[in-house]
């Protein structure tokens, strides 16, 4: 299988793209907010939001004809478990948005189940809003018997919540399609409150502890024999056989007495052998996205690599396919390509798809993937215009790395379809509108509207982005519009710039401004990856990076 992204509705893409059991790792991180169309925003350099947001799913939070819909087909379907589940809830909650989320995320759930492996696993993330809702319904889906954990991650230091208590995190819920799933133990480093108290010096430099030799006998006699002048108390026993014994005793690893017996508290123990704590359900170690972090890229619900990275690498092996159906910014695709997975992404934006492309180009150059449902020549991005202008428009900004300019429901029509901000001396921020055209018919009185337009923004550069070529008369107008003189080198860029486009997808057209690719401040550009080969090998031993295994599994604190 190569690597995908899918744009469309996850619940076709899965009924008609994936076969049962080709899967072996789910995350999802599906949206829900229940007092607010749920957008996928995009910030400005001055924290501004309200200028930027897509309404990807608004009509998933409302009770609909389709929730209706959805609703009979979860009635009629082989799982009996879901259908009284999601039955019971309606009658409890009644038919508003968050009923209305549990019906979409239940039957996209029973299509995750059947795509995944025996041995696969499902880690869905979510917020308290909805996760004692969503819990119900995948013990419905998956079968309690099959639920692992509830992950607890802190994903913030402190909130403020003036009336209540800050929530400060997230849950993740671990589930798994059968008794026999894939598991790499990861492990935490200790603390040094815990070195300290644990373990000292042995004369070398290394440091070490003493444990026990025996263990509880809870009423058995073996393993209590007699070993070099000790016995074991009538309450213990022996943790090793006697030949695991002398071999701990030649290689110097059990403390005796002067006269050679072994001391029951004598089983010395290296720090340098042990690879740490074994992961918990509390996470605290994985900081969020902050605004000043290196791999922050713009998006202000992106989730942290780290937070992927220990997750793929716990319940997948290399090689194994990882899905995520609500793929967003990228971040879990971003982390199976880092460690050697198989990946399939799927969102319902035309401009969540590419800008996944561009991040992916960014971070790993020269990178191979199919995309599937995003226009790849004029035709398509006719097709695409017809039979929806918002995405068209989304679409068409991400071709020039433009942040849309608000959302469907936002009003009369400012001429203005997204923005760009660059930076290139050491004032605020400047500002780039573009305007996107998906009719046949542009004429030249379009650009001399949209100059109006570029200086009542007080912007220094206007992109015109058309579906069809400009006439001579629009381009002598562009040029008549004047130039933008940056600051930083003296460069002149034309004030009105108009790009098709087919000269987009052609990468014969594109927009000219200072910093196009270092300074600008719109999406930023993902880092370029290190070689895989050096992941691999911390990834294969379970372990985390920098960390060697040991001789004899981690103790417990």
């Amino acid at each position: 299988m190569t690597n995908q992204l899918f744009f469309g509705d996850n619940l076709d893409v899965l009924r008609e793209s994936l076969k049962d059991e080709s899967v072996d790792l789910i995350y999802l991180d599906p949206p829900f907010n229940s007092s607010a169309s749920y957008n996928i925003l995009f910030a400005s350099p001055t924290g501004d939001q309200s200028h930027a947001q897509i309404e990807a799913f608004e009509d998933t939070w409302h009770w609909t004809d389709q929730a209706e819909k959805e609703f009979s087909e979860l009635l009629a379907q082989s799982n009996t478990d879901v259908a009284e589940v999601i039955r019971a809830l309606r009658q409890f909650l009644g038919e508003n948005d968050m009923m209305a989320y549990l019906v979409m995320m239940a039957n996209r759930l029973l299509e995750l189940r059947r795509v995944l492996k025996q041995t696969g696993s499902l880690y869905l993330h979510c917020d308290p809003t909805a996760s004692h809702y969503l819990k119900i319904v995948l013990d419905g889906v998956f079968g309690v018997e099959c639920f692992r954990n509830e992950i607890i991650w802190k994903r913030t230091s402190a909130h403020n919540d003036p009336r209540k208590y800050g929530n400060v995190h997230d849950c993740i819920f671990f589930y798994t399609k059968s008794e026999n799933w894939t598991w790499n133990r990861l492990y935490t480093p200790y603390t040094d409150e815990y070195k300290s108290a644990e373990f000292r010096d042995d004369g070398s430099g290394r440091l070490v502890k003493y444990e026990n030799l025996t263990a509880p006998s809870h009423g058995r006699d073996s393993g209590r024999d007699e070993w070099r002048g000790t016995q074991p108390p009538l309450s213990r026993m022996w943790r090793f056989s006697i030949q695991k014994r002398e071999e701990l005793l030649a290689q110097g690893l059990i403390k005796t007495t002067p006269e050679g017996k072994p001391i029951m508290r004598g089983l010395k123990t290296f720090l340098d052998e042990l690879p740490g704590v074994p992961l918990q359900t509390v996470w605290v170690d994985i900081d969020k996205v902050g605004n000043t972090s290196g791999e922050r890229l713009g998006y202000p619900t992106q989730k942290p690599l780290a937070l992927l990275e220990r997750i793929i690498s716990a319940s997948s092996k290399i090689g194994d396919v990882v899905l995520d159906p609500f793929c967003g910014c990228g971040t879990a695709v971003h982390a199976s390509q880092k460690l050697g997975r198989t990946w399939i992404g799927v969102d319902i934006t035309h401009l969540a798809i590419t800008l996944i492309e561009k991040r992916l180009k960014d971070a790993f150059p020269g990178i191979s993937f199919e995309v599937h449902g995003t226009p790849k020549d004029l035709d398509g991005a006719r097709n695409l215009a017809e039979r929806d202008k918002y995405q068209f428009q989304w679409w068409a900004c991400s071709l020039v790395n433009a942040q849309p300019y608000q959302g469907k429901k936002k009003g009369a029509d400012t001429g203005i379809d997204g923005l760009i901000f660059f930076q290139d001396d050491k004032g605020p921020a400047k500002k780039i509108v573009v305007s996107v055209k998906g009719g046949e018919n542009v004429t030249v009185s379009m650009i001399r509207d949209f100059a109006h337009v570029v200086d009542r923004e007080r912007a220094q550069i206007g992109l015109f982005v058309s579906l069809v070529e400009p006439t001579k008369p629009m381009t002598t107008e562009a040029v008549t519009a004047g130039y933008y003189t940056s600051p930083a080198t003296g460069a002149q860029f034309q004030k009105i710039q108009i790009l098709t486009i087919e000269g987009l997808l052609n990468h014969q057209h594109e927009p000219a401004y200072p910093h196009l690719d270092a300074g600008a401040a719109t999406f930023k550009k993902a880092q370029v990856e290190m070689g895989t080969d050096e992941q691999h090998d911390w990834i294969a031993s379970g372990l985390p990076a920098g960390k060697k295994g040991g001789k004899r599994a981690a103790k417990k604190q």
